[in-house]
């Protein structure tokens, strides 16, 4: 039996869809694809491709709020919360890390889109044991996230019935061995993302996260976007 994750559970994958839909919010800035394209070189292979998220839109934080108090909860899930939806994604973020350190890509079926499971699976079979390693994150170790984008999506290529779509990308900053830093006693700076002496223990991690919503259509969370990178390999020398 595969891994779940509380909150966000039982996971299954979504086919390729042709798409004829109506994006109520855009993915993502233009601007956020600039930025990564005046990226330096990478110093190791990413897992999948994807505009590096760091921190927080104003404009798209009100347009989350909207979304979510204005169309997913009144018209498809009265019981959506974002902060418990931010809790399950924690814990997705670390069982997917898990299985991708592991080399265990074979577990994570159902649990994350098919289509991205072959590109994590091309991406881990490039790196080195030590890179995979570096992948696994403990859920208490994440210091900072938050939701980037809610999108709703409809699809109106059939005729009978219009389907509907949610999709959340979340953003995560790591410090690895947060979790053992608190338990000791240690104190956390506040700015720690900008002190030297932790900038290589830092990551941030993308996951998008997508379920439907079809009136009629049970469906789970499921992972569609999977992508860790160290803000330290992208500091100009």
């Amino acid at each position: 039996m595969g891994p779940t994750w509380s909150g966000i559970s039982n996971i299954t994958p979504s086919s390729s869809v042709s798409w004829s839909h109506t994006i109520i919010q855009a993915r993502w800035n233009s601007t956020d694809e600039q930025q990564s394209s005046r990226q330096r070189v990478r110093k190791r292979p990413v897992l999948m491709e994807f505009p590096q998220l760091v921190w927080p839109s104003v404009i798209k934080t009100i347009r989350n709020w909207i979304l979510v108090h204005f169309i997913i909860r009144p018209y498809f899930d009265r019981d959506f919360v974002l902060p418990d939806f931010v809790l399950g994604a924690k814990q997705a973020l670390q069982v997917v890390s898990s299985s991708l350190a592991g080399g265990e890509v074979k577990q994570l079926e159902g649990l994350v889109d098919r289509a991205a499971l072959a590109d994590l699976k091309q991406s881990i079979s490039k790196m080195s044991v030590a890179e995979r390693y570096d992948i696994h994150v403990d859920k208490e170790d994440v210091y900072f996230s938050f939701p980037y984008q809610v999108g709703v999506m409809f699809d109106e290529s059939e005729d009978d019935s219009q389907k509907r779509f949610v999709e959340i990308t979340m953003v995560f900053h790591v410090l690895k061995g947060l979790k053992g830093m608190i338990e000791r006693g240690e104190s956390v700076p506040l700015n720690v993302g900008v002190l030297p002496e932790f900038r290589d223990k830092i990551s941030i991690c993308n996951y998008r996260f997508i379920k439907e919503f079809t009136k009629g259509v049970d469906s789970d969370w499921t992972v569609n976007v999977v992508n860790h990178f160290k803000p330290s390999d992208y500091i100009d020398e």
